[in-house]
């Protein structure tokens, strides 16, 4: 399928609730980049209807965007050109297939994008992974809420999880963790196409939440509730500015935090249940 790349320029203290509203819209998938975001229109999406609901928008948020014409045989020719290597110190790499194994690091995880969002440049999942480096995952039931590429759920299948549930609303993120599970031969990762309600399971001793902050606001409740006791949330996709509100609101749902990272403006936390 061919696409329509809107490139969108967004303060980054904005840009969380911009692209709630934008997942209103038929994007496929999004890109957080340095300045904004960059969303993919399918061809048979009605573009001025769109354009219509981007140009309202823009009367409430100060944003700018252009577009372009994306072929999909031009997409894996311009992600293969721009994406490089990914080290998260000596614990974990993330490479391409067309790239040479990383030998310097314990874990390596190779994953094909594609339009599917988290490649491990960005520092939400940079912190995550490192994050993940401390916990103990031998044995034990996972879920990776809004998985993307897969990364998380891969490199929880690499730390010995037994059991793996994988989440995503974009259905490009559900078929492209399917491949790279696949391709990583992670064949306990079960990926579902969905909102938290598509999850029916619970008990889970860690959840991995790299998400935009709305998200996991509306969803802390559930996320409690799906936990076990003593259980572990990792989050990011926060703002550093608005790391206090999100402190206190993890207090009011009984999480206390035990790990904190900052990174080009962003923040992680690991919350106990």
């Amino acid at each position: 399928m061919n696409y329509w790349m809107y490139h969108i320029k967004v303060e980054a203290r904005r840009r969380d609730v911009l692209l709630a509203f934008l997942n209103e819209l038929p994007f496929e998938s999004f890109e957080e980049i340095r300045g904004g975001l960059v969303a993919y229109l399918p061809e048979n999406q009605p573009l001025e209807a769109v354009e219509a609901e981007l140009n309202e928008l823009q009367t409430r948020y100060p944003f700018e965007y252009s577009r372009e014409w994306l072929e999909q045989r031009n997409w894996n020719a311009e992600w293969e050109a721009g994406f490089q290597p990914v080290l998260i110190e000596d614990f974990c790499g993330i490479r391409a297939d067309f790239h040479a194994p990383l030998s310097s690091v314990r874990h390596e995880i190779i994953i094909n994008p594609r339009m599917a969002f988290g490649t491990g440049h960005h520092a939400t999942t940079w912190m995550m992974i490192r994050l993940m480096r401390d916990l103990h995952l031998h044995g034990t039931k996972v879920l990776d809420y809004g998985c993307g590429t897969g990364i998380l759920a891969i490199l929880a299948s690499r730390l010995g999880a037994a059991m793996i549930d994988a989440v995503d609303i974009e259905l490009e993120a559900f078929r492209n963790t399917l491949e790279n599970a696949q391709i990583n031969n992670a064949d306990n990762i079960h990926v579902l196409h969905g909102t938290l309600s598509a999850v029916l399971d619970s008990g889970y001793d860690d959840i991995l939440a790299n998400i935009n902050q709305n998200i996991i606001l509306e969803s802390l409740q559930t996320l409690h509730h799906k936990l076990k006791r003593n259980g572990t949330l990792l989050i990011s996709g926060i703002l550093k500015q608005d790391e206090d509100f999100i402190r206190q609101v993890a207090l009011d749902f009984r999480f206390t935090v035990e790990a904190t990272l900052y990174q080009e403006g962003w923040v992680a936390l690991q919350l106990l249940k």
